[in-house]
């Protein structure tokens, strides 16, 4: 799809191209891009295609040049060149993609020199990690499929599996500081094992040393405190085990108590029995005046405890 670009640039209008993949700009290199378009003129067209599909919104649809783009807006300019080429909307996103990929991995490049600030520093315009999964997420969901990115980017499928689930689990404020950076895919399987706030700590951490290696985030992870880490499974304290020699002293002791009862139970009805008789007798006695008048002379406390036996305050 590169190789068939026209040769003859066309002047279109500002307001008729729309810009299927947006991409994120740090506004010091969008006021440079500005300031030499201003300056110096457009040095390279920017690349279109035709809205051939029945949905479109314009009647053409961004390939490559957002920047020159957008500072042509923010002058005034109403139309702007551009190189028009034939392909759907989903070629379109594929080319546009293609080339910010080259924008990143090749240096010097075209993209690079001719494109954004023309300052013919490739650092500064090269797309960061962070902007790449948005713009690949976007891809997808405008219903390009992963297999077909793969191709065209030239990788496997879990590379692109890799871009797509690349910020799953890692905290907004994280992500915030790494939107400019870039990073391999492998950083966020050590971030994902943090805590939020570790999280913030070890991106902050990579900034100050300038280092975004997977080497340097698996330190990290390391140095984090168990508590800090989002995989970390507190150990449940061990049930304390009964030795075998004091449950056996225990089953004797209930099997003792148990007979106890039974004992009891069966002997329940003759003893309540004897009671009742033995209450009668007492009863008896203390209604004779002889009896309770010897009691009262000698065994004072003994009567009091009789005249308990028979009154209701003893409850059999």
């Amino acid at each position: 799809m590169l190789d068939d670009m026209p040769e003859a640039a066309e002047m279109i209008a500002v307001d008729q191209i729309e810009i299927l993949n947006s991409r994120d700009r740090n506004l010091t290199v969008f006021e440079e891009i500005v300031e030499n378009i201003k300056t110096i003129g457009l040095k390279k067209p920017i690349t279109v295609s035709k809205g051939r599909d029945s949905d479109a919104t314009s009647p053409y649809i961004l390939v490559c040049g957002e920047g020159r783009l957008n500072a042509f807006r923010a002058l005034g300019e109403a139309e702007i060149p551009a190189l028009v080429i034939d392909v759907n909307e989903e070629d379109a996103l594929i080319m546009s993609l293609a080339l910010k990929q080259l924008e990143r991995d090749v240096a010097p490049c075209l993209i690079s020199k001719d494109d954004e600030t023309y300052t013919y520093n490739h650092r500064i315009n090269r797309l960061s990690t962070v902007q790449e999964h948005y713009m690949i997420r976007r891809a997808i969901d405008r219903g390009v499929s992963k297999e077909r990115l793969a191709k065209a980017f030239d990788v496997n499928l879990s590379s692109i599996n890799r871009c797509v689930s690349l910020l799953e689990g890692i905290c907004p404020k994280a992500v915030e500081l790494l939107k400019d950076r870039q990073f391999t895919p492998g950083l966020s399987r050590f971030l994902r094992k943090m805590k939020a706030a570790r999280q913030v700590e070890a991106v902050e951490l990579m900034i100050a040393g300038n280092s975004f290696t997977e080497a340097h985030a698996s330190a990290l992870l390391k140095a984090t405190k168990p508590e800090q880490r989002s995989d970390y499974m507190a150990k449940k304290p061990k049930k304390e085990q009964v030795p075998l020699e004091r449950i056996v002293k225990l089953e004797k002791e209930m099997d003792k108590v148990q007979a106890q009862y039974q004992s009891a139970e069966e002997s329940y009805g003759s003893d309540l029995l004897q009671l009742t008789a033995a209450r009668g007798y007492i009863k008896k006695l203390l209604h004779n005046e002889t009896v309770k008048q010897f009691l009262t002379d000698h065994e004072a406390e003994i009567l009091i405890q009789l005249n308990k036996v028979v009154s209701n305050e003893f409850t059999i």
